[in-house]
């Protein structure tokens, strides 16, 4: 009995559920590459991500003495927390493995390069942050872009209308 819950439960943990999905970062930086990692939380932060409250659009994450941290991310407090509440925008630990740091984060800050977080969501119970090592986009990238999408909402319009 006890086999058939464990084959449960390990199929379960590819399962994700999604917080929070920062789609401006998409629009205002390259992606280059990405990266999932674990995020360092204290119960009322957990307890207000999956009531769904959490604010990517401002944050980013900086390497400071050999560690990765997500600055500025807005989790508001959770109400039942009652004293045991925390901070909303603290700097929170990314748990990272040495070389992904070595290799991910110090790539960022020599060729200028920005770390930004792309989506975060559980996965087998426990809250995951995609972050991307990004390249700003110039003003005219931005708007080909929009130019594009207009283009492929129209196509897809008149895919419609013929139907």
């Amino acid at each position: 009995m006890a086999k058939k819950q464990d084959k449960k439960k390990k199929e379960d943990d590819g399962i994700e559920r999604v917080v929070s999905e920062n789609r401006k970062a998409r629009f205002d930086y390259d992606i280059l590459e990405t990266l999932e990692c674990g995020i360092a939380l204290v119960g009322s932060e957990v307890k207000s991500l999956r009531a769904g409250t959490i604010s990517l659009s401002e944050s980013y994450a900086r390497v400071r003495d050999n560690e990765v941290f997500l600055v500025n991310c807005d989790i508001p407090e959770y109400i039942d927390a009652n004293r045991f509440n925390h901070r909303r925008k603290r700097d929170r630990k990314l748990l990272l493995h040495k070389r992904e740091i070595q290799r991910f984060a110090k790539r960022a800050l020599e060729k200028g390069l920005t770390l930004v977080p792309l989506k975060l969501y559980f996965r087998g119970g426990r809250a995951k942050l995609l972050v991307g090592l990004c390249k700003g986009k110039q003003n005219y990238d931005k708007r080909q872009a929009m130019k594009k999408q207009d283009v492929e909402r129209g196509l897809r319009q008149m895919k419609m209308l013929r139907r």
